[in-house]
């Protein structure tokens, strides 16, 4: 692991850190799917839609909270 307190004579170059998630279009499609499904389990509520659709929205909720959590651990500087 590098020093980053060291100086160096210049002649050592590190790359430039890359992302590893090919672009990161995975976790802004969560944050959508996450939004969309949160704000139809509510309508499905006050609406009164069959309890299945509110559980099946809260469910798709819970999935993208939990991917969005191991994401973030995966894809963490440091």
């Amino acid at each position: 692991m590098a020093d980053p307190y060291r100086i160096s004579s210049g002649t050592e170059q590190t790359p430039p850190a890359t992302r590893a998630d090919g672009g990161g279009l995975l976790r802004p499609l969560l944050w959508v799917v996450l939004i969309v499904s949160a704000v139809a389990n509510g309508v499905s509520s006050i609406v009164g839609l069959p309890v299945l659709v509110g559980a099946g929205f809260g469910l798709l909720t819970l999935a993208c909270v939990a991917a969005l959590i191991v994401h973030h651990y995966r894809h963490r500087r440091g």
